[in-house]
């Protein structure tokens, strides 16, 4: 277990059909798989405060300048000599201690706006600015995966990241009834001889068979990692996927709200990986954020929109139990504009490092195509040989 610092290369600057829970997909599933790797974005809308995520215990100026919000951290055992992770964390660190998480810290999408949705746009489309792109990084790199490779976005429409020239499928919860087995093949009928939904319904209907039933309870973290498995298991399933999360902007009452918070994606990520059973060695999970938080709390006991944050890369493709980070600091000097944690890597050359290694692909390339005119070079060496 280690902290990595880097070269400076690498741095910024260089479901409601019929009734059911089931949307109805734009994409046919074939009958096997192009890959049997899998790879799962999970979005952290709101930005979550990777201080309090992952802490930088270690640096002088931790306990002064983030006040009451390190309690959490008071006795937390170090991952390193800097670093010490939230304790609500437990399944996170124990994929740690295995070697299948990586925490990439100080990281930073090229916006330098506080805008929620500016920057999830830029996050999601892999643009320089918002809205300079219509489609999403994801979508774009389908097109350099093999064959047909099948791509689902868990809820209940097609995120950005999802969205371009590349079908994708979607499946969310509903808060209807589910339609019965009658009025199911009633619409089958109905679409029997409509070439275009004909297909589309079976299969929507292949994506109910395969989920189980298992949305009843709406956005509940274990309920989403169940659902997402299963989405993604045998042969037929779907091996790229994003699941978008909420409820990050914690501008209040900070460390209660955001012990719950990760108490949750915590729980997401052992039902994920439980549920994916031996396919959890080869699939590569990102958690990341569109922003950080400020370092000093506000005056209700939450931070403000800031700029860099912590992305996380679990899984068992993992090169793990390291942090990868240029650390920049917290003392007053050494804040982004007096008030934030300082970016000093970029998150679009970490992702396109970590997804062309696990799916054995030109880093440059992957840059090149996912985000477009970020320049620099793909951090390589996340995945594991």
């Amino acid at each position: 277990m280690s902290h990595v610092s880097l070269n400076r290369r690498h741095l910024i600057g260089s479901m409601g059909a019929a009734g059911a829970a089931l949307l109805v997909p734009r994409l046919a599933f074939a009958a096997t798989a192009d890959t049997d790797r899998r790879f799962i974005f999970v979005i952290q809308r709101g930005a979550a405060d990777g201080l309090a995520t992952l802490a930088p215990v270690g640096d002088p100026a931790f306990a002064k300048a983030r006040g009451a919000l390190a309690e959490d951290f008071a006795g937390a055992a170090k991952l390193d000599g800097m670093f010490a992770l939230h304790p609500s964390l437990a399944t996170v660190g124990q994929l740690y201690s295995a070697k299948q998480a990586l925490f990439l810290h100080a990281v930073g999408i090229p916006y330098r706006d506080r805008s929620h949705f500016d920057a999830q746009n830029v996050l999601e489309t892999g643009g320089l600015v918002p809205y300079q792109y219509k489609d999403g990084w994801m979508n774009r790199l389908l097109g350099l995966l093999p064959g047909t490779t099948r791509a689902m976005a868990i809820g209940a429409t097609v995120p950005a990241a999802l969205r371009g020239a590349r079908d994708v499928a979607s499946y969310g919860n509903s808060a209807l009834p589910d339609a019965s087995d009658e009025l199911l093949q009633r619409v089958s009928q109905m679409y029997a001889g409509d070439a275009q939904l004909h297909g589309l319904w079976d299969s929507a209907l292949q994506a109910k068979g395969m989920a189980g039933g298992d949305t009843e309870k709406g956005q509940d973290p274990v309920a989403l990692g169940k659902l997402a498995a299963k989405l993604m298991s045998g042969p037929d399933g779907a091996r790229v996927a994003m699941i978008e999360t909420g409820g990050w902007d914690t501008h209040f009452n900070q460390n209660g709200r955001l012990r719950n918070q990760l108490k949750g994606l915590d729980s997401m990520i052992a039902t994920l990986r439980d549920g994916l059973g031996a396919s959890w060695d080869k699939t590569l999970v990102l958690v990341a954020t569109e922003f950080g938080r400020t370092v000093a709390a506000n005056g209700t006991g939450g931070t403000d929109h800031g700029t860099a944050s912590l992305a996380m890369l679990l899984g068992g493709a993992i090169s793990g139990g390291r942090i990868v980070s240029d650390w920049p600091g917290l003392a007053p000097a050494q804040l982004f504009e007096g008030r934030d944690l300082k970016p000093t890597l970029s998150l679009d050359a970490a992702i396109a490092g970590a997804v062309s290694g696990h799916f054995g692909l030109d880093p440059a390339r992957v840059l090149a195509t996912a985000f477009p005119g970020s320049g620099g070079t793909a951090v390589e060496g996340l995945i594991r040989a």
